[in-house]
């Protein structure tokens, strides 16, 4: 799994606790950092590294190459293995690594699998392309999510809050492309569009769920040059919010999460108890 760390460092803080509570035990985390987190960040980083149950290791560059051409770094550095990359503004709920594993592992032709997100525009909910603060706790939005059934339809791209990249279709679209783009925003886009042209699918993840207070952003000119790139990747991302085809999935959400019994306080600890 790889983390961009970014400038957040309250937003960092809160990813890492989140990613203690709701991954295995020795996953391996990647905390990369593009010379971006401060005095604090690091740390921050430093008092997770010495107490979290993951395998996790923390590089920094001396001097910043820019998101896309750092994450495209990284990516290269780990071959053509599967890579989860998760915002380090975000917080995922509990099961999200495992639920994406299993996304890929249904569908060969799945290049990249991204879960729901409150702040995930074509993969948002509880409204699609909205940000909405939410009250939920991410146990009860993980168990909801579980309870879906696994259709994991196309979406228009993968999303940035957090992607499963499957590491075989990601060598042969040739990876990112850092000379075009500078934002993982709009790197993650131009892939996605490379992936569906050589016949593979950007599935949604629906049994999973990764919290976000905002939206990525491009850097200046990325969409720009998108738009040369893919001039049919506007309309076609403004038909899938209009017509909305994974409402309907939504709306099973919305009716898992409410028929769950809110429990006791104690009932999370009596479930991992061995």
């Amino acid at each position: 799994m790889l983390v961009p760390v970014g400038v957040d460092e309250d937003a960092l803080d809160a990813c890492l606790a989140a990613l203690d509570a709701g991954t295995p035990a020795g996953t391996r985390v990647w905390l990369a950092d593009d010379a971006q987190a401060g005095p604090r960040g690091t740390a921050i980083i430093e008092a997770w590294l010495a107490r979290t149950p993951l395998q996790a290791a923390h590089t920094r560059r001396a001097s910043p190459i820019g998101e896309a051409a750092h994450i495209d770094e990284a990516l290269r550095a780990c071959g053509d293995g599967d890579v989860a990359i998760l915002a380090s503004d975000a917080r995922p709920a509990p099961g999200w690594l495992q639920q994406l594993a299993d996304c890929l592992a249904r569908d060969a032709a799945i290049a990249t699998a991204t879960p729901w997100s409150n702040a995930g525009e074509a993969a948002s909910w509880p409204r699609i392309g909205e940000i909405v603060a939410l009250g939920e706790e991410a146990s009860r939005l993980a168990r909801a999510c579980a309870q879906l059934p696994a259709q994991h339809p196309e979406l228009p791209a993968a999303v940035g809050h957090a992607v499963l990249i499957r590491g075989s279709a990601r060598k042969r679209a040739g990876g990112l492309d850092p000379s075009s783009y500078r934002s993982w925003y709009a790197a993650l886009i131009d892939l996605s569009l490379r992936l569906s042209g050589l016949g593979w699918r950007n599935a949604l993840c629906e049994t999973g769920f990764v919290l976000r207070d905002a939206e990525g952003a491009p850097c200046d000119g990325d969409m720009d040059r998108l738009s040369v790139r893919w001039p049919a990747w506007h309309a076609r991302l403004a038909n899938f919010l209009m017509d909305d085809p994974i409402r309907a999935l939504r709306g099973q959400l919305d009716a898992r999460l409410a028929a769950l019994d809110s429990g006791s306080p104690q009932q999370d600890l009596f479930a991992r108890a061995p």
